[in-house]
């Protein structure tokens, strides 16, 4: 009896040893490997589907676009946790690809005053550190001076587009404010950051509503757009993802106001009722709906960016002391929710965060009349960059 109970004992070790030599090998054979953090996962799943950066999004030739600065700011951080010299190398391509030798940006048309594309330039900040080349210099410069131009509202909200007149989006916030405050404290002596912090304040004058505490996508302040309210001039719903933006400007804006600055708590507390009014839609899932507070309306769903960039948004800000300790945990949440949910994987350990809305505005051509209808049924795409920059920044937040 007990050497039968030996031979079953060594069977069950040889067997476990065979099993972990197997899973060691697999793992070893991935050209993602399952053992790394979902932070790295992501990103060599994308260095490996899009060798060059420029290529992202699916583009054919070098392009100058916040998609892509978004993207490059989670390989900036990803660089700065790991030293990992592929992720920097994979950044500063993107860099060199789209500036030439003069410092020029050749895809960007300052005459559009698009603040989208301001976001892109944050990259350039440590390159040039690093580098010292002027042409990055030049770029950002470039960059910065289109915020001196850009139009704004008659209380000074920056326009989202010279073809968007008068009209302040929550998107504009993430793409132009970090970036105007990072400059600006870099190489003005930050004599500009209560300018930073109007954007803010306007946006928090206009655009809350009284009764959730959610943020509308849009204000026009001439109430001229069909999407806009006559009294209020906002459009008509809340889109997740708008949310998403506003709080990740939220979160980046604060890196460049010191301690001491006057606007600091004001911004802080901004954060805070946005937070508090976001966690009251998070689905049991973790996650948020396309439209935040409509989650039981048929044609609804569980989208990933605006999810991905609330847990960045909650884990920095938590991890910073913005936040209440209790938003660490509602961004794991939130996080636990985007792996069970809607991450997958293939057998080459490839990771594909689904359910990502690709694009949506307000007015232009086709029209978008800002309806349920409208954002519900705008097309989905898998690793749309606006879903994949927040993972990424949200894995590395959590450091999942």
């Amino acid at each position: 009896m007990i050497s039968i109970k030996i031979k079953t004992l060594a069977v069950a070790i040889f067997g476990s040893l065979v099993l972990a030599g197997c899973k060691t090998a697999s793992t070893a054979n991935m050209e993602v490997p399952s053992n790394k953090k979902w932070s790295e996962r992501m990103a060599l799943t994308l260095m490996k589907k899009y060798p060059e950066a420029y290529m992202l999004d699916d583009k054919t030739a070098p392009k100058w676009d916040y998609v892509h600065g978004l993207v490059m700011m989670g390989f900036e951080e990803l660089y700065q946790k790991t030293n990992n010299q592929q992720y920097y190398d994979y950044l500063k391509g993107y860099a060199d690809a789209t500036i030439d030798a003069n410092g020029k940006i050749p895809s960007y048309k300052f005459e559009n005053y698009n603040i989208d594309m301001v976001v892109a330039g944050h990259h350039l900040f440590g390159l040039y550190d690093n580098t010292k080349d002027a042409r990055y210099l030049t770029a950002m410069k470039t960059l910065r001076s289109q915020l001196d131009a850009q139009p704004r509202t008659s209380e000074g909200g920056f326009w989202h587009k010279k073809i968007y007149p008068n009209q302040m989006w929550l998107d504009g916030l993430f793409m132009g404010s970090p970036y105007y405050a990072r400059y600006n404290t870099a190489f003005e002596n930050g004599d500009k950051l209560n300018d930073v912090a109007l954007q803010f304040e306007l946006v928090q004058k206009n655009m809350v509503d009284p009764k959730t505490g959610l943020l509308y996508h849009g204000w026009d302040e001439r109430r001229e757009m069909p999407w806009a309210d006559k009294t209020t001039g906002n459009s008509p719903n809340f889109w997740s993802r708008s949310l998403g933006w506003y709080a990740m400007a939220l979160v980046d804006v604060l890196d460049y106001f010191p301690k001491d600055h006057p606007k600091r708590p004001q911004l802080i507390a901004y954060l805070n009722s946005l937070a508090k009014a976001v966690t009251k839609y998070q689905d049991a899932s973790g996650l948020w709906y396309q439209v935040t507070d409509q989650g039981n309306r048929g044609g609804n769903y569980l989208e990933a960016s605006g999810s991905s960039m609330f847990a960045y948004a909650f884990a920095k800000g938590a991890n910073k002391g913005y936040l209440p300790d209790e938003y660490k945990a509602v961004a794991n949440k939130a996080f636990d929710g985007l792996v069970k949910n809607l991450i997958t994987v293939s057998p080459e350990g490839y990771v594909t965060l689904t359910q990502v809305c690709a694009v949506a505005g307000l007015g232009g051509k086709p029209y978008r009349d800002g309806s349920f209808e409208y954002y519900v049924n705008e097309r989905k795409k898998d690793n749309d960059p606006k879903g994949t920059g927040p993972f990424i920044l949200a894995a590395l937040q959590l450091n999942r």
